[in-house]
């Protein structure tokens, strides 16, 4: 996936998260991510059509569609306000799609950093799952979580390589501590929200 890609999801992401926390309106976000969504559609139809079709280039590009549409179907549901058990089964499917990428991440390219980024939106996605599908009332932890993914998975990443040190053997070290610090975090953010109290619990008046 483009860093540039990573740089727009970064956004469409901490809006969402704030969204979430409700401390930004839901249709003025939806908008954004339509917009967003949009872009993240087209560019990978044209990347796949330029492309020698190749295995790792179909990867590489399909995923962008995984953002784009999540992107799209989280602001059709704001605009209109949708029922989101639509979008929190999509989100289980995305999420299902992103271990395979964790996995690959590590057997194939052995990347500790790309392989803990993919965990990361993998458990987000599931998050989605259950706030939508399962009506579980964790939306506050669900918006914390996307924020500050929003940063250190794609905001962060996306200028440091713009500024052409993400590939250095320093950033690399420094990130994973990030990444393991932000795990920690959520971690310690599920026994505050009790999340792992059964859903009888935590389902949605």
């Amino acid at each position: 996936m483009s860093f540039v890609g990573l740089f727009l999801s970064g956004a469409v992401l901490f809006l969402n998260g704030l969204m979430l926390t409700g401390k930004a309106e839901a249709k003025s976000v939806g908008v954004f991510n339509l917009f967003v969504g949009v872009i993240q559609v087209i560019i990978p139809f044209y990347l796949l059509m330029v492309s020698d079709q190749n295995h790792w280039d179909l990867y590489s590009n399909g995923v962008i569609f995984l953002f784009g549409l999540t992107f799209l179907y989280v602001g059709v549901t704001a605009l209109k306000g949708l029922d989101g058990r639509g979008l929190g089964w999509f989100s289980l499917w995305v999420a299902i799609i992103a271990v395979v990428y964790t996995l690959t991440s590590i057997i194939q390219f052995h990347d500790a950093v790309s392989a803990i980024t993919w965990g990361m939106w993998a458990f987000l996605w599931f998050l989605f799952f259950l706030s939508n599908s399962l009506q579980m009332k964790i939306d506050h932890y669900l918006g914390k979580v996307a924020i500050i993914q929003s940063w250190v998975t794609l905001t962060i990443p996306a200028l440091l390589y713009f500024l052409g040190i993400w590939n250095t053997p320093v950033v690399n070290q420094i990130w994973l501590i990030v990444l393991i610090g932000s795990i920690v975090y959520f971690c310690l953010g599920l026994f505050k929200f009790r999340l792992f109290i059964p859903f009888a619990h935590t389902e949605k008046e």
